[in-house]
């Protein structure tokens, strides 16, 4: 781990939500059940901890009874330059399937590309790049 990594609590679809990112970003998904962690405040096949590590790193779990579920607001995760321009648009439009489409990825006045997305779990992303001259 090398730097900020976000840590959501989710309202009883951690499975679901981090397999969903797996997909979206690949890397390596490792997840906990409350039973492995001999947690007894949730049902068993409940997620104690879930960890994305690769090019995008999350951590998440099931919220536990005394937890908020995740709910963002005046935030969004920044995905800028973290991979190449094929791979953003990929992420984007993955993100955006059953999500919304807060502003369209798109060329800006200053020549590089972004948009946001809400995905359906309700977290914004920010997409973004810069455009590749030609030969490079």
């Amino acid at each position: 781990m090398s730097g900020l990594v976000p840590y959501l609590f989710f309202p009883g679809n951690a499975r679901e939500a981090l397999t969903f990112y797996h997909e979206v970003f690949g890397g390596d998904l490792s997840l906990f059940t409350y039973e492995q962690f001999s947690r007894t405040d949730g049902p068993g096949d409940a997620i104690a901890h879930g960890m994305l590590s690769g090019a995008v790193e999350l951590f998440g779990s099931d919220a536990g009874p005394d937890q908020d579920a995740v709910h963002i607001v005046g935030a969004t995760f920044s995905l800028l330059g973290t991979a190449e321009p094929a791979v953003l648009q990929q992420w984007f439009a993955q993100l955006s399937e059953k999500g919304t489409d807060v502003d369209p990825l798109q060329k800006r006045p200053w020549g590089d590309f972004d948009g946001q997305v809400t995905d359906r779990y309700g977290i914004r992303w920010l997409v973004g790049y810069q455009e590749q001259p030609a030969g490079e």
